[in-house]
């Protein structure tokens, strides 16, 4: 015990010195916003990564794997083609461009900055204040399950000590401190992740030989009976190495809820678009593919294979299977470290998980400051004052409402995937608001406000509804449906009784993508060639000029 706390100790020094050095260097609204627009790529790159990766990939996700199997690999490669190659080649290159042609210094803003629209800042900086602390909560909890499984401490107690831990360094450092600490705590899970793969296979004979066992689990009498005893049978559940059944309720959980919530919300993330945006050249952002592909490659399939393999650990050792042996699906993970793996990787895999929570936490306690300070406070309502002391004050409101959360979390249905569900749910819910008006941002020189103004509204709108009242699997726990219709979901039934399977994102961005298009087709707004050559200066293929704008970092 002495020895981990050596080494937390040790750990929480560095973050702390990291945290003070970018305290130290933050000058200015720019340093604290987007960190001066000066970051070298690998930081860049290992704070993206870190930042997208967290303890509820880890925990929450490497859980789901331990439930549903090895299917969640389709997320980690879209992770990769989708949130590493499409979000820095595609959407990266001219996001961070037209940040530095607008002075952009948040997500919100830049959308606000192109569209000449304060409601869209004021709506988008909402939406992140209010509904980001579903998923740093979910992020927290994977965190605060591990200690407290290893430290058999209360959840309560190792809550609150975990959050204030990170608040303090977000809330002085802003994003210079939080890139600093991003990517040695990217270092850190990269070093601990590599170690887990090897030992996870190694123990069950090679890569061959682990998965022929896994496959075989499902064979066994006494496997038979637990997965019955959890209806994992009834929902489609086939195998951890094979996907579930076609259409069935786990099929449509781990598609359209996991791979497709996760896979494609990713592109409209807040805390990651705004990474673009640090560095002063798209040099740099091509550098930083090769090292972010390989760091969620390794991050995100180690915790999924890790997670499906523990069945076969924990039945040998135990006769049950992971989910039946750990008593829930998010505590697979810290249990399976905590009674397989050698006692001194115990303490490591430890900082990993804190580097991989603190990392992600921090980057969206600053997402939900900036939000709530720069773009309601300041832009859109028009306030005076000193923006980094809103946005401070923004963050320890954030903080406040995560953690509220996520105490309430600990009284939800234990055998919920609740970290993975929480981290969908919000992802998703990003994807309706705001990917179809920021594609058009980027693309669309004649894309109209209203377009994108009515395109965001209906998304939120329809995945808001979705999200309470339809999909099962959320509407049953949030019981607004249930309170006001005595039903868990609107379509329990009837015909249409299939929809409570469907995730909100197969709904609502359909319907976001299909408004703001129809207004695009109908309204062909003619935007000023001065609007056009200033939003896509310096941008390959536009009209404007190819050479970049000088910006002026001290705004």
């Amino acid at each position: 015990m002495y020895y981990t706390i050596v080494i937390v100790l040790i750990y929480l020094f560095i973050i702390a010195f990291l945290g003070y050095l970018g305290f130290k260097r933050t000058k200015t609204s720019a340093d604290y916003l987007v960190a001066g627009r000066q970051i070298h790529p690998l930081v860049m790159a290992l704070s993206y990564g870190a930042t997208f990766i967290s303890t509820s990939a880890i925990v929450g996700f490497g859980g789901a794997a331990g439930q549903l199997g090895m299917g969640l690999l389709w997320l980690t490669f879209l992770n990769i083609f989708v949130g590493i190659f499409v979000a820095f080649i595609i959407f990266g290159k001219r996001t961070r461009q037209m940040g530095h042609n607008l002075d952009a210094h948040t997500f919100p803003e830049l959308l606000a900055r192109r569209y000449d629209s304060k409601f869209i800042q004021g709506f988008a900086g909402i939406v992140i204040f209010l509904f980001m602390p579903i998923y740093a909560s979910a992020v927290l909890k994977g965190g605060v399950d591990f200690i407290q499984s290893y430290f058999g401490i209360s959840y309560q107690v190792s809550l609150l000590f975990f959050v204030a831990i990170v608040a303090i360094y977000v809330f002085m450092g802003g994003l210079k401190g939080v890139m600093y600490t991003d990517a040695f705590q990217g270092l850190i899970m990269f070093v601990g992740m590599v170690f887990l793969l090897v030992f996870a296979y190694s123990k069950l004979g090679g890569i061959g030989a682990a998965h022929q066992q896994l496959t075989d689990l499902i064979n066994v009498d006494a496997v038979k009976q637990q997965i019955a005893g959890f209806k994992l049978d009834a929902g489609g559940f086939t195998g951890w190495t094979s996907m579930p059944r076609f259409g069935s309720p786990i099929w449509w959980s781990l598609v359209s809820t996991i791979i497709m919530g996760v896979g494609i919300g990713v592109l409209a993330q807040p805390q990651l678009v705004v990474r673009f945006m640090t560095v002063k050249s798209n040099k740099e952002l091509n550098r930083a593919v090769l090292s972010g592909g390989i760091f969620i490659l390794m991050m995100t399939g180690v915790a999924f294979v890790v997670g499906a393999l523990s069945n076969v650990y924990f039945f040998k050792e135990t006769g049950k299977i992971a989910l039946a042996a750990a008593g829930a699906t998010d505590k697979i993970i810290p249990t399976f470290i905590k009674s397989f793996v050698p006692e001194w990787f115990a303490p490591i895999f430890l900082v990993t998980l804190l580097a991989a929570a603190m990392s992600t936490l921090s980057s969206q306690f600053h997402a939900m400051g900036t939000a709530i300070g720069r773009d309601v406070y300041e832009k859109s309502a028009g306030g005076k004052g000193n923006t980094i002391f809103i946005s401070r004050i923004g963050i320890l409101v954030g903080v406040i409402l995560s953690t509220a959360i996520a105490w309430l979390t600990s009284f939800l249905d234990v055998s919920m995937a609740i970290i993975a569900t929480g981290t969908a749910l919000f992802m998703g819910l990003c994807a309706a608001s705001f990917l179809p008006a920021y594609i058009g941002a980027l693309y669309f020189k004649k894309m109209p406000k209203a377009a994108a103004v009515w395109g965001m509204i209906c998304g939120f709108a329809t995945s808001f509804f979705w999200i309470f009242f339809i999909h099962k699997k959320e509407s049953s726990s949030l019981q607004l449906c249930k309170l006001l219709t005595g039903k868990d979901s609107l379509v329990d039934g009837t015909s249409l009784a299939p929809l409570s399977m469907v995730d909100p994102i197969f709904i609502a961005l359909p319907v976001s993508i299909i408004v703001t298009l129809v207004l695009y087709f109908i309204l062909k707004q003619d935007v000023s060639k001065e609007k056009v050559d200033k939003c896509f200066n310096g941008i390959a293929g536009s009209s404007g000029s190819s050479k970049p704008q000088t910006i002026n970092a001290a705004q």
